[in-house]
């Protein structure tokens, strides 16, 4: 089970840092990433991270980010655009951190798919609250977003809690209710292979099942799928769109279809705008390898949190760039340590192969972990070497690898990068 989820958080954690390259320039924030104890019941340990951007108002909407497999709140934070989104639209954004083994939330057990059951839900829903009291978060814009673990958790939570989240949206994930089992396991192959197959109502009993007697508005609900998801496999998409369809009582007939970019295939129900009940976007080719760039300013606009207030194409930004590889390094630092994501992006006419990447941590930085790549030594002049998976980089392709590390008060980046030996631009 731990390889089957190191292969899901590597995979994941590809695209999530892919998008690195991609964020939309955003004015320059002092906040800070901030982990916050104490704050509230918590049956299983969970860890709470909470990014308060500056400028917030005096009742800000609340943003729930659930990361994947073999992830983190402060990997999600520095892997996604959902933080730069927040310090351009003044929203605050909880990241909860899966403490088991595997770092994967509970979506199986019966107590984590009822109401104030217990499990990891219980605990993500006392960071919620505490936000609501401590910061003044707006209890009338208070969402979640998750990817793939995070994903199943953001169907879960908005299961046992329609009351409190208004919308959610769900990247690469599964049915409420799919992922259940009462063996005490954590992983229903069944499920992750899209072979649980159940009917509109089916489906949209179990939610129902989770807070029974509740005849409130329910939250509305978007949905990311890659065709060629070998983890999460495509079956769930349709089986998400089934679910939900159902719980807002509506058809299978979708009431408008539209492609926002090559690729793409977006279908609405229950409305034609940019925040109909259920909207659901599928993606030709891809991947357990989502969000990718701009998709999340997608899903803030399906929230209503964008400054527009309406529905938008995916955005492409192609950076100004010179050389023959070009390097992003973006850090998200705290307290004693930080994280960082790594792209490099192929600027030559020719493939890179078995490449590696040379550069040197300022002193008093120390690498605790890394994912997509290895990393040699963990101190000073270091060398990043491909995983078997991403070792070649096609003309104009990027590969992205991240690390986990310590500091000792100095947070400074590196000032040069090289590529097999070649000098790099720096992004």
């Amino acid at each position: 089970m731990r390889a089957r989820h190191r292969i899901a958080g590597a995979a994941v954690a590809t695209a999530l840092l892919a998008v690195l390259g991609l964020v939309l320039a955003a004015p320059a924030s002092s906040a800070q990433l901030v982990e916050v104890t104490g704050f509230g019941t918590n049956p299983t340990n969970l860890r709470m991270h909470l990014y308060v951007p500056d400028g917030v108002g005096s009742r800000p909407p609340v943003l729930l980010a659930v990361h994947y497999c073999t992830g983190s709140g402060p990997a999600l934070h520095s892997g996604t655009e959902f933080a730069s989104l927040a310090d351009r639209h003044k929203f605050i954004v909880v990241y909860p951190s899966a403490t088991r083994s595997g770092a994967c939330f509970d979506v199986s057990s019966p107590q984590a798919l009822r109401r104030d059951g217990g499990s990891d839900p219980v605990g993500i829903m006392s960071m919620v609250r505490y936000v609501h009291q401590r910061h003044g978060g707006d209890p009338d814009r208070t969402f979640v977003t998750g990817v793939s673990s995070g994903a199943m958790m953001t169907n879960v939570l908005l299961g046992d809690y329609p009351d409190v989240f208004k919308a959610g949206a769900a990247y690469m994930g599964v049915p409420f209710g799919c992922f259940a089992t009462t063996d005490g396991s954590s992983w229903n192959s069944q499920c992750a292979n899209g072979q649980i197959v159940r009917t509109p109502q089916q489906w949209g009993d179990l939610v129902r099942a989770a807070y029974p007697g509740y005849a409130g508005p329910r939250p509305r609900m978007q949905i990311w799928h890659g065709t060629e998801d070998s983890t999460l496999r495509y079956p769930n998409f349709q089986e998400q769109i089934k679910q939900w369809t159902n719980v807002h009582g509506l058809g299978q007939t979708p009431s408008s279809t539209d492609t926002p970019q090559a690729g793409y295939t977006r279908t609405r129900y229950g409305g034609t705008g940019g925040t109909a009940p259920v909207e659901a976007i599928s993606l030709q080719g891809a991947g357990h390898d989502l969000p990718r760039g701009g998709m999340a300013a997608e899903t803030i606009r399906f929230f209503g949190l964008d400054s527009g207030g309406g529905p938008t194409s995916t955005p492409t930004i192609t950076p100004t760039v010179s050389g023959p590889c070009q390097v992003g390094y973006t850090m998200n630092t705290w307290n004693t340590g930080f994280t960082t994501a790594v792209s490099i992006t192929n600027r030559g006419a020719s493939p890179v192969t078995a490449w590696s990447l040379a550069f040197t941590l300022p002193a008093g930085q120390t690498i605790t972990g890394a994912w997509n790549t290895t990393i040699t030594p963990s101190s000073g002049q270091v060398t990043a070497t491909n995983a078997p998976y991403n070792g070649t980089i096609a003309p104009n392709a990027t590969v992205t690898f991240g690390f986990q590390a310590t500091h000792t008060g100095n947070t400074a980046k590196p000032s040069a990068f090289t590529l097999n030996g070649a000098a790099c631009a720096v992004q």
